[in-house]
């Protein structure tokens, strides 16, 4: 009785408030041809990462994605380790730190839930090249060097601050740097899962490449070492990796169909 009253209540969330983010164009690390940029067609992003509580109230209505009910084609087994019970994240502080320790699948079948999606590798890129006053940081070097001391702090005990503690960019999204990765649709451009990743080439996307010093090759701005970090973490991925520090956000709009 107690969990159907809790799952009743939770089901009750109200919706992540979102941000749109106008069309536009970046530059991706490994363009298809050499420099050139990518359009990005306008699209709504959660203005911060899903949050522990948020995911409780999906397993409260949807008992298959519960811990003990995910079965290891879905995820492996660290998939929601942090968490006392299938319904217990712990305190009220915990229900707003980023949830982590959940796959690809799980994180797309929240935000299907929720009748939203994963944003595309390139609407995240997008959004993320953003400092608080400039909408494409990304050749800013001063902006690069705060990313990579962001990327370099270790949570301590491996808990995660609360969402909301990392600063808003230019378009009014939170905490897309420096709280926890983040699952994209593609998941990466090499091993995507079937019909959510696009054909790789070795161009676009040199998978194990982005992990390794000659990554710098052919990469339209190998000053960008926050984006081969990212490009590194994403190549070590499958679709049923949960890790500590990876989370997500949803979005929602035209782009990506």
């Amino acid at each position: 009785m107690l969990h159907l009253i809790l799952s009743i209540a939770l089901a009750t969330a109200p919706p992540a408030p979102m941000v749109h983010l106008p069309a536009g164009s970046y530059q991706p690390l490994f363009g298809a041809s050499g420099n050139a940029t990518v359009a990005v067609a306008s699209f709504w992003l959660d203005r911060e990462p899903v949050t522990q509580g948020d995911f409780l109230a999906f397993v409260g209505v949807t008992p298959s994605w519960r811990r003990s009910a995910v079965g290891p084609l879905f995820a492996d087994a660290r998939y929601l380790s942090s968490w006392n019970a299938d319904l217990d994240v712990g305190t009220a502080i915990d229900r707003r730190r980023p949830v982590t320790d959940v796959s690809w699948f799980a994180a797309t079948a929240f935000c299907e839930a929720r009748g939203k999606r994963l944003p595309t590798l390139d609407e995240w890129e997008y959004a993320a090249a953003a400092s608080e006053t400039r909408a494409d940081a990304a050749r800013d070097t001063g902006f690069m060097r705060r990313l990579l001391t962001l990327y370099a702090k270790r949570p301590a005990n491996g808990v995660l601050p609360t969402v909301g503690t990392g600063f808003q960019n230019f378009y009014g999204v939170r905490d897309l740097h420096g709280l926890a990765w983040e699952w994209t649709a593609d998941v990466n451009e090499a091993i995507g899962p079937a019909g959510t990743s696009r054909a790789p080439s070795a161009a676009r996307a040199p998978g194990h490449m982005a992990s390794c010093a000659s990554a710098a090759i052919g990469a339209a701005d190998p000053a960008n070492y926050p984006a081969f970090m990212r490009y590194s973490f994403r190549s070590a991925l499958t679709s049923r990796s949960t890790i500590r520090t990876l989370g997500f956000r949803c979005a929602a709009g035209a782009a990506g169909q």
